[in-house]
């Protein structure tokens, strides 16, 4: 039984660290300034600010919640969908590496 655990445990350590080496590959090529300009358009701070008050950065790395660039992406596409943005995936990608360079920070 502890071969087992210590096999998982290795399997999910691999699994967690290709995620983690992942940012470089979803963000490459990535338009900064787009996103840049994406989030000012739509107003993402001033959401970000009714939902956790202050400034709005306490959105950003919630316990546990966004550990890897694949969901950091996918937490952008979920408002993108929520809220009707419209935005192309390559868009989604530019807010999201935006926010990876400014508050992730995932290699």
């Amino acid at each position: 039984m502890k071969a087992w655990k210590k096999i998982g445990w290795l399997a999910l350590s691999a699994t967690a660290l290709s995620a983690f080496g992942q940012a470089s590959a979803i963000f490459a090529g990535a338009d900064l300034a787009l996103g840049e300009q994406l989030i000012a358009e739509h107003q993402c701070t001033d959401c970000h600010q009714r939902k956790v008050g202050g400034d709005g950065s306490a959105i950003y790395r919630p316990q546990g919640r966004i550990n890897a660039p694949g969901v950091l992406r996918g937490m952008v596409e979920q408002c993108n969908t929520e809220l009707n943005l419209g935005l192309f995936p390559d868009e989604v990608t530019a807010v999201a590496a935006v926010l990876n360079r400014d508050y992730y920070r995932f290699k």
